[in-house]
């Protein structure tokens, strides 16, 4: 069983910004590796805590056979990474997806190049029965610690039940999960599961919820177990939206931390306000009013605006903004300017070598 080190054990356990790393093309949908090495430098710059490669917003066609992307994207993050001798942790974690054959090699290649963790989608197992999976997720384990990953149904996910978590919160190389249930409800299975379970301070449990970003991270989670009250919270986050204005992700979690240590109520106030924006720019970015067609268009699109990527393509040309989408973006750059970290942007890119 594959574990992580104490040092990153603790690291993860504090609460970090993992963006989910984007995949820079060129016009003719071909790799810019120049810009793909350049955006890992720039979440390095932004004091993320490390990055998810070769995930959902890295899209899913890398592992086309005729793309044949999966490998080159997680080799090229990890030698940006060790070109730079960082002062802290910076954790390397792998998507990895499929039917159990496929996940086991995508993690025996995540391993092979030094990622510390693999984020494991359990998307696309619809006709799978609960226990299969978890049996996945046992042989996963065993090759590389696992961040589990609720995935809503929208986007190719699937509800599970209480019991389910239950049991996967027990696996011992589970370290962390990422719940992107978009929804509350769900939410609260996971959370409960790991309150009522024995690993409740092992397992570290971020927020996917783009939707509901600050208030995941502002609550604490209390619940009654054999009479005694249990506590758990979101530590931090592994998002798609934190792959734009992330040193301002980096600054919100700061914040969140210093008002939930202090017990200081107008600022924990002040940021459930803050949160509401954020939500209206995730909403710009990932497209909900269109079933999230344009969410990873629109995240480019903030992207090529500041200048870390020459355009929007995708490896699906199908992949474009949708209608009016551009214009939303726009609206919230001119809405909430205090959000984005344009003029970080600015200055990295003045002082970055490619």
């Amino acid at each position: 069983m594959k574990k992580l080190s104490q040092d990153l054990k603790k690291f993860l356990l504090e609460g970090q910004v993992f963006p989910a790393h984007p995949l820079a093309l060129n016009e003719d949908r071909t790799l810019d590796e120049a810009s793909q090495r350049r955006l890992t430098r720039y979440y390095m710059e932004s004091g993320a805590g490390g990055v998810a490669v070769a995930v959902h917003s890295t899209q899913f066609e890398i592992r086309d056979p005729n793309i044949n992307l999966f490998k080159i994207v997680l080799e090229l993050a990890a030698e940006e990474i060790e070109k730079v001798n960082l002062d802290r942790p910076f954790l390397k974690i792998a998507g990895i997806c499929g039917p159990t054959e496929q996940a086991l090699e995508e993690a025996e290649i995540a391993a092979k190049l030094g990622y510390h963790i693999g984020l494991l989608s359990m998307g696309g197992l619809q006709g799978w029965t609960e226990e299969a999976i978890l049996d996945r997720v046992r042989k996963v384990a065993q090759v590389i610690p696992v961040f589990g990953f609720y995935l809503q149904p929208s986007v190719g996910g699937r509800i599970f039940s209480y019991k389910f978590w239950q049991e996967f919160v027990e696996i011992e190389g589970v370290e962390a999960i990422k719940c992107a249930s978009f929804n509350r409800y769900q939410t609260l299975d996971v959370m409960r599961a790991l309150a009522s379970s024995s690993r409740i301070d092992d397992v570290a449990m971020y927020t996917g919820n783009d939707d509901n970003i600050v208030a995941d991270l502002l609550t604490t989670y209390d619940f009654q177990v054999d009479g005694t009250t249990k506590t758990v919270e979101f530590r931090g986050g592994l998002l798609g939206h934190w792959a734009v204005w992330t040193r301002k992700a980096v600054d919100l979690l700061s914040q969140v931390k210093q008002a939930k240590a202090s017990k200081d109520y107008h600022h924990l106030n002040a940021l459930l306000s803050k949160g509401i924006k954020v939500t209206d720019s995730n909403a710009a970015f990932f497209d909900p009013a269109h079933d999230f067609h344009g969410c990873i268009p629109g995240i480019h699109e903030v992207l090529r605006r500041q200048g870390l990527l020459k355009g929007i393509w995708c490896l699906n040309p199908d992949e474009v903004l949708s209608e009016g989408q551009a214009d939303e973006i726009s609206r919230i750059y001119a809405s909430y300017p205090e959000l984005n970290d344009d003029a970080f942007v600015k200055a990295f890119l003045s002082k970055d070598n490619i």
